[in-house]
C-alpha cells in the first residue's frame, strides 16, 4: 500500500487525548510502565552560518538538549512492552536555510550488521504531514507522517565508502562492488498507518551522519527547509508549529519493525529569522 499526502500543513493541534487514554489503559493492563513526553517542546536555536553535520562537533554543546523519555510500543503487534532504551537527548538547529537535529542515547553495543538473526541499531523521527495530528506510531488512514529512520548498517556502508575514497573524493576503481552506494545513512518515508511504510521515490533530501563512542551514539539529521516535493515532506518555518515524535531500535535485543521504543508528539518551535 503506497501513502500518499496531498495536504500541505501550516498549524498542528495536538488532538490525541483518546488515544492517549487508551494507551494508558492497554498499558495499564498490560504492566507496562508508560512515560510521556506531552508538555516538552523542542526549541530549533538559530544559527547564523554553516550548521554543524559531525556528531563531535563543539558546536552541539552549546545548543541547550531536551530529554525525552520512551515507552514500548504496546498498540500494535509485535508489541515491546520491555524497554532496553529510555530515553534520547535531542537538540536542534537552523540557520534560515537548512534544519540539524541531533539524537543521542545510551546503547553498550554497536550493531551496524543485518542479516539472517542479527538486527541493526537504528532511530526516526516522524513529522505529521496533514492539519491533524495522526497516530505518532506511522501515521494513520488519510492522516500522513514522514519519517526519517537512520540505519546503522547504512551508515557503516557509507563510512567504508568513505574509506574507498581518494584524497579529492574521487571513487578508487574497484573491479567487484559488494557494498551498495548509498546517497544516504536516512531513509525518507511516508506512513499512513501501520504496515504501510513506503520509500519515498527520491532519496538523500535528508542527509545522516553518526558515531558510536563509549558504548553511546550520537546520531545528525540534517535537512533543507524548503524542499521540492511540499507534499511529502515535512514543513519547518520559524512562523508555524510543526510536530515531532521519535523511535529508536536496539539490534542487541532484536529490536525491529514494531519491536522498538517510542515517543509521542512534542512541539517542534523554530527561532525566528533576525
Amino acid at each position: 500500500m503506497e501513502c500518499r499526502s496531498s495536504n500541505y500543513t501550516y498549524r498542528r493541534v495536538p488532538r490525541l487525548l483518546v488515544l492517549t487514554i487508551l494507551l494508558g489503559l492497554l498499558s495499564y493492563c498490560l504492566g507496562v510502565p508508560l512515560v510521556s513526553s506531552q508538555g516538552l517542546f523542542l526549541r530549533s536555536a538559530y544559527s547564523p552560518g554553516e550548521l554543524p553535520f559531525d556528531p563531535k562537533s563543539p558546536r552541539w554543546e552549546k545548543t541547550s538538549p531536551i530529554v525525552v523519555p520512551l515507552s514500548g510500543q504496546v498498540i500494535s503487534s509485535p508489541a515491546h512492552p520491555k524497554l532496553s532504551i529510555e530515553s534520547l537527548t535531542v537538540r536542534s538547529l537552523h540557520n534560515g536555510k537548512d534544519i540539524v537535529f541531533l539524537v543521542e542515547w545510551d546503547d553498550p553495543t554497536k550493531n551496524d550488521r543485518l542479516t539472517a538473526g542479527t538486527f541493526r541499531d537504528g532511530v526516526a523521527l516522524a513529522f505529521p504531514l496533514n492539519d491533524a495530528l495522526p497516530f505518532f506510531c506511522m501515521g494513520q488512514a488519510g492522516n500522513y507522517v514522514n519519517i526519517w529512520h537512520w540505519k546503522a548498517d547504512w551508515q557503516a556502508d557509507i563510512d567504508r565508502h568513505k574509506l574507498d575514497e581518494r584524497d579529492d573524493g574521487v571513487p578508487r576503481p574497484r573491479t567487484l562492488e559488494l557494498r551498495p552506494r548509498r546517497v544516504s545513512s536516512v531513509e525518507d518515508l511516508l506512513g499512513c498507518g501501520f504496515a504501510t511504510m513506503t520509500t519515498k521515490r527520491v532519496q538523500g533530501t535528508v542527509q545522516g551522519n553518526a558515531i558510536w563512542d563509549q558504548s553511546h551514539w550520537k546520531v545528525v539529521f540534517k535537512r533543507a527547509l524548503q524542499t521540492r516535493d511540499q507534499d511529502n515532506d515535512a514543513v519547518f518555518d520559524p512562523a508555524l508549529v510543526q510536530a515531532v515524535a521519535f523511535a529508536v531500535w536496539n539490534g542487541e535485543t532484536k529490536e525491529r519493525a514494531g519491536k522498538k521504543a517510542v515517543a509521542s508528539w512534542l512541539q517542534l518551535l523554530l527561532d525566528s529569522l533576525p
